[in-house]
This record gives C-alpha cells, structure tokens and sequence, in this order.
C-alpha cells in the first residue's frame, strides 16, 4: 500500500478507475434484459436479481442505478412511480422500460 500524499485526492481517482472499468453496454443488455423479464422495479431489486443470475457478485443498489438512469438519459427506460423500499423502507422510484411507438 502506497500512503497518500497530502493533498491528494484519491477517492477521485479510485472512483474514475473503478468507473472505467464496467462495460456499458453489456451492463445495460443485463438490465434491459431484467426489466423485460419483470416489468417494473426499483433500481435495488434490480440489482438483487443481478445478483441472484450472477450478473454481479453483489446485491447493492449502485450496481444498477447509475445504468438505469444513464438508459432514461437515453429514452429507454423512464421513472413511472415510487414506492417503500422492501430492502430500506424508504421511499424510491420506480422504473419501467419506455413505450416504443
């Protein structure tokens, strides 16, 4: 382990390694693929399916959101309601996959 610097931000730069390292568009198959499959959920239930069909070694919620929000950027996917999360029993959204004409 190399100590850091002071003044050196690495969160900045572990983050934007860790960021780099996902493939997009195969994340982005995977979750089209879920919510076709189930219809309506949450970013965090799509992320317990993920992980119970090995599409990730973990159930956290950061392991769909930002690929679902970057799908509703893209006209793919969009918000349509919230609901009390059954994991945290808070109050989120919930996304489907976008009508197409």
């Amino acid at each position: 382990m190399r100590k850091r610097e002071y003044g050196e931000n690495t969160t900045l730069e572990t983050r934007a390694e860790a960021n780099e390292s996902i493939d997009r568009n195969k994340r982005y198959k995977q979750i089209l693929e879920i919510f076709g499959h189930f219809g309506d959920m949450t970013a965090k239930e799509c992320a317990v399916v993920m992980c119970r069909w090995g599409y990730s070694t973990t159930a956290e919620r950061n392991v769909s959101a930002p690929r679902i929000h970057e799908l509703c950027e893209r006209g793919l996917m969009e918000p349509v309601g919230r609901k009390r999360c059954e994991y945290t029993g808070k109050t989120v959204t919930v996304f489907a996959l976008r009508e197409t004409d």
